[in-house]
Parts: C-alpha cells; sequence; structure tokens
C-alpha cells in the first residue's frame, strides 16, 4: 500500500512546518517522538513512564547517557505550539501513585509535551563547548486516528467495497447483523436526505463499537466515528458505506451525498492530522498490544496484521537528504514495542517478540528498504505483576503475581479489585507462524492486573516505577541523539 498522497498545498504546509521547526532549532535541537499504538496499547501509560523516568533519572541500566554518567537532568518546557492541548503527566502519574493507583483513562484527543534534556557528548571535543542540550517533542493521539490514514488513498466507492466485504464475513456476521439490515432496506438512489444519512451512520458506529468489543482493528475506519469529540453530530461524521449501484449516480442521490462527506471526512479531518502532525516526525514508537489479540483468538491475530501493514505503510521513512533537512522530515528509526510484557512470564517474552516480528514483519521490510532503522522488543512501561512458582500435580509452574482490576473474570471466578493472585498464563506458540497457519487459539490466562500499589522510593522521595525492558527502548528512541 503506497503512503497517502498529498497535494501540493500539503507539501507546502509541511516544508513550512519544518522550516519553522528548524530555525527555532538552530541552537537547541529538536527530536520529535510520536507515540503510535492502537487502542488500549499503553500509549499514555508509555509517555507517562518516558517522562518520569527522564526528570527522576529513573532506574535505568540500559539508557546509555544515563549509565554512562553523561545525562544531567530533564525539565518540563512550554510546547511552542499554543493550539494543542498539554499531554497531562501530572495527572496521569497522580493516578498511577495514587491511594489506590490506578491506570489512567486512555488517549481521546491529540496532546504533545516538551521535555529538555541536558547532558555531557561522549563526543571528544564536547569538552570544550559544555553541556549539550536536546528538546524532545512528544507526540500522543488516539490510535483510532491512525486507522483513518490509509483512507487517503481511496475513494468512497473503493472503501465502501473492502467495508461491505469484511461485514459479510462470518467472523463479522453477529456485529454486523443490525447495519446489514439497514442497508438491505436502502435504495442508494433514491433521493438524498438526512434522516437516511443518521440512521445508516449510527447503525454504522453501532457496528464498528461491536467490533471493537470482540478485538477487531481493520474493521474501524472511520476513527472518528468511536471518537467524535466535538464533531459528534457534524456532517462530516454522518455517512456509511454504500454499494455502488450499477445505474448512473445523481448528484442529488443518497449515495452521492454521503461520497461527498467521505470526501470531506478526509479532507477537513484526516489530511489536516496527516499534515500536521504525522508527517513531521523524527522517531516513531509503535505500541502493540500483541497479547490482547492473542487472547481474542484467530481472527483478531489476523485483523491486527491486517491494520498494522496499512497503518505503518502511510509512515514518512528513511533519511531524508541533508539539503532537504530543514524542509523535509522523515522517520529513520522505529521502535515496535509488545506492550505488557508483565502479563506473561519471562520465558516466553522471545517467543512475544518473535510473535510481534511475524505482525509487523511486511511493514519492517519495507522501513528498511526506505532507509529506516527498526527493532522490536517486548515492554512493559510500567510493570504490575511480580513472578514466582507454584507446584500442581508434582509440577512446578511459572507464575505472575499481582491483583487483577475488579470485574476480570477467569475460570467463574470474579476478581474484586483487592486480592493478589497468583495465575500461571500459559505458554506462547514456539512458532509464530503457527498462529496464521492452522488458526490454533493460544491457551492464555490473560488478565488486566492494577498497577503496583506499593512503590518504592528513590533518594529524593519521588515514585520509582518498575519496569520492563523501558531502559533499552527508551535508549534506542533516543540515545544516539544524546551522544
Amino acid at each position: 500500500m503506497p503512503q497517502p498522497p498529498t497535494t501540493i498545498t500539503d507539501e507546502l504546509g509541511i516544508a513550512l512546518a519544518n522550516l519553522t521547526d528548524s530555525a527555532t532549532g538552530v541552537l537547541t535541537p529538536t527530536l520529535r517522538l510520536g507515540v503510535t499504538g492502537l487502542s488500549r496499547a499503553g500509549k499514555t501509560i508509555f509517555i507517562t513512564a518516558l517522562v518520569h523516568n527522564l526528570l527522576t533519572q529513573g532506574r535505568l541500566p540500559g539508557f546509555g547517557p544515563l549509565a554512562e554518567g553523561r545525562f544531567i537532568g530533564a525539565r518540563l518546557a512550554e510546547y511552542p505550539d499554543a493550539t494543542i492541548p498539554r499531554f497531562a503527566y501530572e495527572q496521569h502519574l497522580a493516578a498511577l501513585t495514587g491511594q489506590p493507583a490506578v491506570w489512567p483513562e486512555s488517549t481521546r484527543r491529540i496532546s504533545q509535551l516538551r521535555i529538555v534534556l541536558k547532558y555531557q557528548s561522549a563526543k571528544w571535543w564536547s569538552g570544550l563547548s559544555g553541556p549539550a542540550t536536546l528538546n524532545l517533542d512528544i507526540v500522543d493521539y488516539p490510535g483510532e486516528w491512525l486507522l483513518d490514514l490509509p483512507l487517503l488513498g481511496k475513494s468512497f466507492s473503493e472503501w465502501s467495497g473492502e467495508a461491505l466485504e469484511r461485514a459479510r464475513q462470518p467472523g463479522h456476521a453477529q456485529e454486523a447483523e443490525g447495519f446489514l439490515t439497514e442497508l438491505e432496506s436502502t435504495d442508494p438512489l433514491k433521493s438524498a436526505n438526512d434522516p437516511d444519512a443518521e440512521r445508516l451512520a449510527a447503525a454504522f458506529t453501532f457496528y464498528l463499537r461491536r467490533s471493537r468489543e470482540h478485538g477487531a482493528l481493520s474493521t474501524l475506519p472511520p476513527g472518528r466515528f468511536l471518537l467524535p469529540g466535538d464533531l459528534e453530530g457534524s456532517p462530516a461524521l454522518t455517512f456509511a458505506p454504500l454499494p455502488r449501484p450499477a445505474q448512473p449516480i445523481r448528484g442529488t442521490s443518497l449515495y452521492a451525498m454521503l461520497e461527498n462527506r467521505f470526501e470531506a471526512y478526509k479532507a477537513q479531518i484526516v489530511r489536516p492530522f496527516f499534515r500536521d502532525h504525522f508527517a513531521r516526525l523524527d522517531r516513531q514508537v509503535v505500541l502493540v498490544d500483541t497479547l490482547r489479540a492473542l487472547n481474542t483468538g484467530a481472527v483478531a491475530v489476523a485483523d491486527l496484521e491486517t491494520a498494522l501493514t496499512a497503518v505503518l505503510a502511510c509512515f514518512r521513512q528513511g533519511d531524508a537528504n541533508p539539503l532537504l533537512r530543514p524542509f523535509s522530515r522523515r522517520i529513520d528509526r522505529i521502535l515496535f514495542a509488545a506492550t505488557k510484557a508483565d502479563h506473561v512470564h519471562h520465558k516466553s517474552h522471545d517467543r512475544l517478540e518473535a510473535i510481534l516480528n511475524r505482525l509487523v514483519g511486511n511493514a519492517a521490510k519495507r522501513a528498511r528498504f526506505a532507509g529506516a532503522a527498526t527493532r522490536s522488543l517486548a515492554i512493559a512501561a510500567i510493570r504490575a505483576t511480580n513472578e514466582g512458582t507454584i507446584r500442581e500435580a508434582g509440577e512446578s509452574l511459572p507464575t505472575l503475581i499481582g491483583t487483577p482490576i475488579a470485574g476480570e473474570k477467569l475460570d467463574g471466578t470474579v476478581y474484586d479489585g483487592k486480592t493478589e493472585i497468583a495465575l500461571f498464563p500459559g505458554d506462547l506458540p514456539e512458532r509464530p507462524d503457527s498462529l496464521f497457519e492452522d488458526g490454533t487459539p493460544v491457551a492464555l490466562n490473560f488478565l488486566r492486573f492494577t498497577p503496583p500499589q506499593k512503590l518504592e522510593s528513590n533518594a529524593d522521595g519521588e515514585p520509582v516505577l518498575p519496569h520492563i525492558r523501558f531502559d533499552r527502548a527508551l535508549d534506542y528512541l533516543i540515545g544516539d541523539r544524546m551522544a
């Protein structure tokens, strides 16, 4: 799938924004990091942990500048774009460190944050110039918006055909039944009217929400239907896929009306997001809730692969020409991170990474061909469990020890959010391809756990957030820019 098409106006806007960034970064260079992930992948937790660890110089033995004693410190700074909401770091940290600790709310809108990093360069001439600084700009946005980017390269007819084909597949029959019933009673060539458009859009939105609850991802665009915000009820969000009629299409028909609204959605909502934010990134972390898809079933795993491949094709990847760098940005380094590694035993982490590599294989090859470096890691930005062992039928089994979130269910037990348990999570398959070859379900005991309720403190009294390989993720994303 090609990168979303852009107009001359788009490219001029992107170039002007990049030129402005370059001009303001003459004295202090800026690195724009995009934190990307489909719904419930852990973007908010990742960013909160990243900022907190940099501000408090957390326990990050794998983060080169800190391990080598070159990291001097960090501070939050005013973000240069006053029109973009600020990432609510303090509120999210308060939720994670409160009594009781709870997970912060998921991302529902775009937000940004700037953190200024001061360090001593490892280069031999650094002693002549003193400490160096780097502005790290973090861009956060809802995962549902990602799924809209491939729409820029599709017509209403193409999108409708794909959406209706998926809706009619056996795996989506239950969720799509109401929408397909409404569609059967609708004549696309009838005269356009708002009640019909609203009825179809409501039925389609209900189908999308049901699909998300059951683990489907590639069925979800348009993403703003799920998180409409202040656009709820607007004509740009009041359309649905329709089969293309064989007869000529009148400009006053329902089909023409919904086609025009689809194009308006791309032009007024999706394209500005791509132009103003997505096309101006230097680094990208892609968070993937692999375990949730595995726990849902083979259809969800295949659907996750489809969604990731489509989304990642939209990235502007590779090294930019040095002469054009002030005008054009390219993502030169991508980290694929399988989140919630604390939900399986560490003996399965290699297998989790192998499954992730299988899911993003095509996208990673395309990125490397374009000149971008890629890496995959199994991580937990904040570790919610510890490990132990139990004996069952004379056999020693590795377990996870943690407190399931209130309402979680397993084997007929409903947990109250206060009781700590020891759980054998199950084993991941040795061969990732087996998930795609025969659709064999993975026998996982998958529960969501509360954040750690008792945190250690550092010498300054700041809470220490436990993690799994988060230091290695941070080093890969920004360590080279602080060398």
